[in-house]
């Protein structure tokens, strides 16, 4: 990275889907971008794996702000450095961890699916085990994330997770994020008991948010964002099989939240257009994206739960050659057009 690019870093807000270990993917893009270091990220929306990715480039930048906290260009360069080998720390561990579920639906695994048919987690796991639990506390600082959320050049973090009672979603950030939200935010019914939090309990962000994009929009001052995602919006062919039918209802159901706020957001950007709105109350949003569903479909829905390191390094150097086009390609248009036609895709 050079000093130029921290010195003049642009303004770009992240939406990162979750979808198990397709999460390795969106790795690759934030490691191309941080690699850059020509991106600043005021805020950072995630759910199930894409709230741990969110979370590991959080704990990199909190330690460059409590080091460098007046020096813009020092604390740039080393926030990036730090959220690199922190994302890489997150995701060699779970390659160690040998199982990944985050926000893959129980279909996707016929013996899974075949035992929540009759059996709950309740049943199945009364002690609520998740490796998953020790492996972000062991790679996340929450006592310093609670030191730096306000401080200067640190993103706002986004998680959300799906209240079961209200059925809405609900948003977890600055000293409410904790290893209990982003658990939270990956809490597939199916396996896992819901989790509580100040008395309430939830499941998967996922159902209702994947990701959410407004709290980027209303709780930050940039208006460019970049959607990752890793769920394919379109499917080529008709699903004929039971497993094929399951999976692409789950791809429908993890994207119905994404498409209905991408929608909300085309419509207000043209109603700004024409003046029939208050500019100083709406945003019109600058839309980008790296879309990894395309590229992921042909490994097959089963493929999120796979966690050997040579599998997700796979993953990794896709999302890296991604990063690195989209950086090449749309650099030059942040903070001028948008690159991602919401009508032709939502």
């Amino acid at each position: 990275m050079s000093q130029s690019h921290a010195a003049s870093a642009q303004c770009l807000n992240l939406a990162l889907q979750g979808g198990g270990s397709h999460g390795a993917f969106t790795w690759g893009v934030l490691d191309a971008l941080l690699e850059d270091g020509g991106f600043r990220f005021p805020g950072i929306s995630g759910t199930s794996a894409g709230a741990m990715n969110a979370i590991a480039l959080a704990q990199g930048f909190a330690s460059a702000a409590l080091d460098h906290p007046q020096d813009p260009v020092a604390r740039q360069a080393q926030a990036c450095e730090q959220a690199r080998a922190a994302l890489r720390k997150l995701w060699e561990g779970v390659g160690a961890m040998g199982v990944f579920t985050l926000g893959v639906p129980v279909m996707s695994n016929p013996l899974m699916s075949m035992m929540s048919q009759f059996l709950s987690p309740y049943q199945t796991n009364p002690l609520d085990i998740n490796p998953l639990r020790k492996l972000l506390e062991r790679v996340v600082d929450f006592d310093m994330l609670g030191q730096a959320w306000e401080l200067e050049g640190m993103p706002k973090l986004f998680v959300c997770a799906t209240n079961v009672r209200t059925g809405k979603g609900e948003i977890f950030s600055g000293n409410r994020l904790s290893t209990d939200a982003i658990m939270a935010s990956a809490c597939l019914p199916q396996l896992y008991k819901a989790v509580e939090i100040e008395g309430e309990r939830y499941w998967d962000g996922g159902f209702s948010g994947n990701p959410a994009l407004y709290p980027l929009i209303y709780r930050t001052d940039c208006s460019d964002m970049l959607l990752v995602q890793i769920n394919p919006i379109e499917h080529d062919g008709v699903p004929d099989t039971a497993g094929d039918i399951a999976e692409r209802m789950n791809e429908v159901m993890f994207n119905a939240g994404l498409l209905s706020e991408l929608r909300a957001i085309d419509f207000v950007r043209r109603l700004l257009a024409e003046g029939r709105l208050d500019k100083t109350r709406y945003k019109s949003v600058l839309m980008h994206r790296i879309d990894g569903g395309a590229a992921l479909s042909r490994f097959g829905a089963a493929s999120k739960t796979r966690v050997d390191m040579g599998f997700l390094l796979q993953l990794f150097e896709l999302g890296r050659k991604e990063g690195v086009r989209w950086v090449q390609a749309h650099r030059d248009d942040v903070g001028v057009r948008e690159t991602l036609q919401i009508v032709d895709n939502a």
